[in-house]
């Protein structure tokens, strides 16, 4: 085991990626010679040349379709969207072909794309450079979304996705490059839980919390706050938001009786919504009381010195907490 960064740790996937197998290649804005924004591919020009990790015009949409162009022609290609408020010009691109062409050529052509998403808030960035798009993904057929937590996931998942033959959405949470943990460099891929698997990350009896990307570390301070008032939450990390894994969600729902999601994203029509809905589907005998969401807010994501209003923190999961326990007055149903 290795201590890394989560950002080391990306690095160290796409190296081994780029050692095993000649068909893959990175590519993306600054991502050669300065070794990114966040220096997530930092080394690997100098390591593999400029034909394998490529500096590319500042045009998303021309980087994703050259990606379709190379996996028509055999190669497995990384795409690195520089920041998550820049893929809406690719977002034709990604919709419309990469998580199309599979099903339209009936399986003679498969997209082994990844799309890599720096993403989320929490670092004081500019306006486009702080937003959560992964709703958008999610409603889209044909491609898996995937959100990492830690370290280790971050090496694990990204040399999954890399290995898929489906096109994979990856979000890396910015505000998490620098957290640390062990890494198992050395393991085989066939031997990690698949890709499409949640975690349940703190095992509970009360409440069941179902976040994913960087919401997990909140989520976690938030069940060691509770435990101080005797309340015991179970943690999950979804890792994978399409497709999700509703065994695990659902097997914890039914076990504490209570659910509460929390994402960054907007509330309206989020990955929240589609959770709860599905979990009451599956598990409303067992339910004692209304599924919450605890989320960002259903704005513009605000300005750097605003956004700690934005981000839900651990008083809002606590408060959701207390009126799914009935230790509060739940919120009232207006028309």
């Amino acid at each position: 085991m290795t201590e890394l960064t989560m950002g080391k740790a990306l690095n160290a996937a796409m190296r081994r990626a780029l050692t095993d197998d000649d068909r893959v290649l990175v590519m993306g804005e600054d991502i050669g010679r300065l070794g990114g924004v966040f220096r997530i591919t930092d080394g690997l020009q100098a390591e593999f040349g400029p034909r394998r990790v490529v500096d590319t015009p500042l045009a998303e949409s021309g980087i994703v379709g050259t990606a379709v162009g190379l996996a028509f022609r055999g190669f497995r290609p990384i795409v690195e969207i520089q920041f998550d408020g820049f893929v809406y010009p690719a977002f034709d691109q990604i919709v419309s072909q990469v998580a199309k062409l599979h099903y339209r050529t009936q399986g003679r052509v498969k997209m082994p794309i990844t799309i890599r998403i720096p993403w989320a808030g929490g670092v004081g960035a500019a306006e486009h450079h702080s937003e959560s798009p992964e709703a958008y993904f999610v409603h889209t057929a044909g491609l898996r979304v995937v959100a990492v937590s830690n370290p280790q996931d971050a090496y694990t998942m990204l040399r999954q996705a890399i290995a898929s033959d489906d096109p994979v959405v990856f979000f890396e949470p910015k505000r998490l490059y620098h957290s640390k943990g062990e890494v198992d460099l050395d393991g085989d891929i066939a031997d990690v839980p698949p890709l499409g698997l949640a975690r349940v990350v703190r095992e509970g009896t009360d409440v069941t919390i179902v976040t994913y990307g960087s919401q997990v570390t909140t989520a976690m301070d938030a069940a060691l706050a509770a435990e101080d008032e005797g309340l015991s939450l179970e943690v999950i990390d979804l890792r994978s938001l399409s497709p999700v894994d509703y065994g695990t969600v659902a097997a914890s729902v039914r076990r504490t009786g209570r659910v509460v999601v929390t994402h960054e994203a907007s509330r309206e029509a989020g990955v929240a919504a589609e959770v709860i809905a599905s979990i009451t589907e599956k598990c409303f005998h067992y339910l004692e009381a209304p599924p919450l969401r605890v989320t960002g807010h259903d704005v513009p994501y605000p300005p750097a010195k605003l956004e700690q209003h934005h981000l839900p923190d651990l008083d809002r999961i606590l408060d959701a907490v207390d009126r799914v326990m009935g230790r509060a007055g739940m919120p009232e149903v207006t028309a």
